[in-house]
């Protein structure tokens, strides 16, 4: 049974932004336009692709079975198509990448200026998110994530800071009312500030290392943040003497350094491996993704 390539974007768009009006905005088309695609391919396959309410769309068991196999299709036949910009003087079309929101944060400024300046024909649009999701299936050409989430059948290329630090710190107003820590586990006895995913999971442990002895603390405290979107409020709350936060050492660097924040336990601060740019290897290269690619090695 034939379906239109045109349609099957159209319902792909849809059920990724998860509404006709934002896979509109996403696509540049219109939401009737996109709807009428949608239909048209449910009636051509004879089964309900999307559940339809006046607040969401969902896909049916049907349709997230389609996405399953329809997302890597479309994906190769854009990769395709994209061979085209190998007989261009520059690369052009779009450059979708998922990444963490840290990185958005303290990887990304230091790297898209340069990129776009250098590739004013590519156009870069970032998904940030705080949660694993599959690359590939999501419409990503490439992702950024640390080695302890990269799959074992991705390439993997260095981005960014190789060593980063979580930093732990406090408003130095909190501590001469609470006291300073002399150990990680004094933290427990303190109103500690955490992070929480979209997936429920707290940000902790909190872990700290010094001379090979690491201990992990279960903090408590009086405020829990997303940490998709709402870490700055989590800083702007210890500045303001709310309690102790622990974040990445480059996030809270503005605050450390004008005596906003003061370092807690500085010494017992945990370095790690900075983050990858990750893409699947098996798949062409998009000439957009090839470009970054030799921009960063550049």
């Amino acid at each position: 049974m034939k379906a239109d390539l045109a349609d099957l974007n159209a319902f792909l768009a849809v059920a990724q932004a998860r509404g006709f009006r934002d896979a509109a905005r996403t696509v540049g088309s219109s939401a009737s336009t996109l709807s009428e695609a949608v239909r048209r391919l449910e009636a051509r396959l004879g089964v309900r692709l999307l559940h339809r309410t006046t607040r969401s769309v969902v896909p049916t068991e049907a349709g997230t079975r389609l996405i399953e196999r329809l997302a890597p299709a479309l994906g190769e036949v854009e990769a395709a198509l994209d061979v085209v910009n190998l007989f261009r003087d520059r690369p052009a079309g779009t450059l979708k990448l998922n990444v963490p929101v840290s990185a958005a944060r303290l990887v990304l400024p230091a790297i898209l200026p340069g990129f776009l300046a250098a590739y004013p024909d590519i156009q870069v649009e970032i998904v940030a998110e705080d949660g694993f999701v599959d690359m590939v299936a999501s419409g990503c050409d490439a992702g950024i994530r640390y080695d302890e989430r990269l799959e074992q059948d991705m390439i993997a290329v260095p981005i960014g800071p190789r060593v980063q630090r979580f930093a732990t710190a406090a408003a130095p107003a909190y501590l001469d009312a609470r006291g300073r820590p002399d150990h990680p586990r004094d933290l427990l006895d303190h109103a500690c500030l955490r992070g929480r995913f979209s997936s429920g999971a707290l940000t902790s442990p909190w872990e700290f290392e010094r001379d090979g002895e690491i201990v992990r603390i279960e903090p408590q405290g009086p405020l829990i943040a997303g940490v998709a979107g709402a870490v700055d409020l989590l800083v702007n709350v210890a500045v303001a003497g709310g309690g102790i936060i622990h974040l990445f050492e480059d996030w809270l660097a503005p605050t450390l350094g004008s005596g906003a924040l003061e370092p807690v336990l500085p010494d017992w601060w945990q370095s790690f491996s900075g983050p990858f740019l990750y893409y699947s290897g098996r798949r062409l290269v998009p000439p957009p993704l090839r470009a970054f690619l030799d921009f960063l090695r550049g």
